[in-house]
């Protein structure tokens, strides 16, 4: 039986580097290699001041590298416009932050509707494409209701399933399960596991190494710079 070739990569970090310009200067992301392949599930770990926010605002399209070269879907982002690599983070990257930033007045449906804003979709199909996305996380009952009376675990699925409707290449998790209790981080992180499994390509960011146990790979980032750690099962598809 022949093996399927490798799935094309998505994330392809190059002696990437990242320095901030303050007195002395502040070297975050020290010369990473890193190759995260279509369907992979990767967890980022370390301490705070090791530089995996840094190094997670690099691979967003946030910040820019100093030094080296990244590469998202085969799109070297090196020499890209200020407006090119927003237009390439709003179709291509979605974020789930620790914090949510949802906006409180506004409905389930209508803080995913508004995440479509810059995606390409038609104004007229956005409502739809959230309601599609909500239910994808199980959220099709609260499609109406604000934040405030969203539980932390509803209040995240929100988050994930803004992230999840403009189909993105990329799936970025900054402590997704920091501002939540031990059993409702549980099901959020039954829930990204079952976005790996549907294929969705994911990298999470945390500090908690029983987070990290949930990811198809680990790497450890020190002083700014990433060790390849263990994989813990096949997940490319």
């Amino acid at each position: 039986m022949s093996v399927p070739p490798p799935a094309p990569p998505v994330v392809e970090l190059d002696g990437l580097g990242l320095t901030y310009p303050v007195e002395p200067p502040v070297a975050a992301v020290r010369s990473c290699d890193l190759t995260v392949r279509g369907g992979e599930y990767v967890a980022v770990v370390g301490a705070s001041g090791s530089g995996k926010s840094s190094l997670l605002n690099v691979i967003g399209l946030l910040d820019r590298p100093t030094r080296g070269r990244y590469a998202l879907d085969g799109i070297d982002t090196t020499g890209l416009s200020d407006a090119e690599r927003t237009a390439l983070r709003a179709h291509r990257i979605g974020f789930v932050f620790q914090a949510f930033h949802l906006l409180p007045y506004r409905t389930a449906v209508e803080n995913v509707t508004l995440g479509l804003m810059y995606s390409g979709v038609p104004r007229r199909r956005r409502p739809a494409v959230a309601a599609e996305a909500l239910e994808r996380v199980g959220m099709a009952h609260r499609l109406h209701a604000e934040p405030t009376t969203l539980s932390g675990g509803e209040r995240q699925r929100v988050a994930i399933a803004r992230a999840l409707a403009v189909r993105p290449s990329l799936l970025l998790c900054d402590e997704p399960t920091g501002n939540l209790d031990s059993a409702t981080a549980r099901t959020v992180l039954d829930l990204i596991a079952g976005l790996h499994a549907d294929g969705v390509t994911i990298v999470m960011i945390t500090h908690d190494t029983s987070v990290a146990d949930g990811a198809g790979r680990v790497v450890r980032m020190r002083d700014g710079v990433l060790t390849e750690d263990h994989a813990t099962r096949t997940n490319s598809v």
